[in-house]
């Protein structure tokens, strides 16, 4: 009897200190399920806050940058500098969550540290498009809002961001070029200057008078009110062709008004060679029939 009641002791008290520490392990776990729930609610206020002031952060320098002489009309320069604040901010914000979260910075530092080559490697294509767009940002061959030709793709810079160039052709064709290809390549500023020349080029008869024609072609151009006084327009025999004779026309004017006054002088050259008679030539084609040296007459 005695035995009995010695073995149902030890039972009680091996199921009672079995309950004391599930007891334990439960309230470490709901102790652990609490702080990572609070650890999370900080973590993702504080991201949200480093998104609010990323935005307000690159604002401000747009807002600074805006005031100052040197760049209050460069777009290029407001939105590279804003976007560069930006995502300095954010890269801030995200360390200080992961901290949140209990990594370490240290130990951060030591796996970027680890991976940087890796990662070098892997993204050489994209760092060296953020080198090219800050040697774009010093060097300005190009602002935003000006026409650019880049390795035949042409069109209105629209924005030049830390990985790419982006363009709008006339056809409001959206085009994105990577900074380290615009760079490397050859850009031709279309508008970078406050003067753009017009050359076209006329063909008249063999049989007409070339300095009539090239008077009245410049005449044309003299009277057109888009066209600059200096330099004076410029006409002149460029080439011989096989059936006519090419006159080239040169007339300078603001950029503004290069498109509409190319086809403005280019209209009225035609219809001033045919208003005083001047043969604009079609091309010459001789037929010359087959004659076999077998066959007599």
């Amino acid at each position: 009897m005695s035995f009995l009641h010695e073995t149902l002791t030890q039972t009680v008290a091996a199921g009672e200190k079995r309950l004391t520490v599930d007891a334990a392990i439960v309230a470490k776990l709901a102790d652990m399920a609490g702080d990572l729930a609070i650890n999370l609610t900080i973590a993702a206020l504080i991201f949200a806050v480093t998104l609010f002031v990323a935005r307000w952060a690159s604002g401000v320098t747009r807002r600074v940058l805006g005031r100052m002489r040197a760049f209050r009309h460069d777009q290029t320069v407001l939105s590279f500098a804003a976007q560069v604040v930006r995502v300095v901010v954010i890269i801030i914000g995200l360390i200080a969550v992961l901290q949140r979260l209990g990594v370490q910075t240290t130990s951060i530092i030591a796996v970027l540290g680890a991976a940087s080559l890796a990662v070098g490697l892997a993204l050489q294509g994209t760092l060296s498009n953020v080198a090219a767009g800050v040697m774009l940002l010093v060097l300005r061959p190009y602002r935003v809002g000006e026409v650019i030709d880049v390795g035949g793709a042409s069109g209105t810079v629209q924005k030049l961001d830390l990985f790419t160039t982006q363009l709008s052709n006339a056809n409001n064709h959206k085009i994105v070029i990577p900074n380290s290809k615009v760079l490397s390549d050859v850009i031709i500023n279309l508008t970078g200057q406050r003067t753009r020349r017009i050359e076209i080029k006329f063909t008249v008869g063999y049989g007409e008078n070339l300095k009539d024609a090239c008077a009245l072609l410049a005449g044309v151009a003299e009277g057109h009110a888009a066209v600059l006084d200096d330099p004076a327009p410029w006409t002149g025999v460029t080439a011989l062709l096989d059936s006519s004779v090419q006159i080239t026309l040169h007339a300078w004017v603001k950029v503004a008004d290069w498109w509409q006054t190319q086809s403005d002088l280019l209209q009225a050259g035609k219809e001033a060679l045919d208003a005083a008679g001047i043969e604009i030539p079609y091309p010459h084609q001789v037929e010359i029939p087959f004659r076999d040296p077998a066959e007599k007459d």
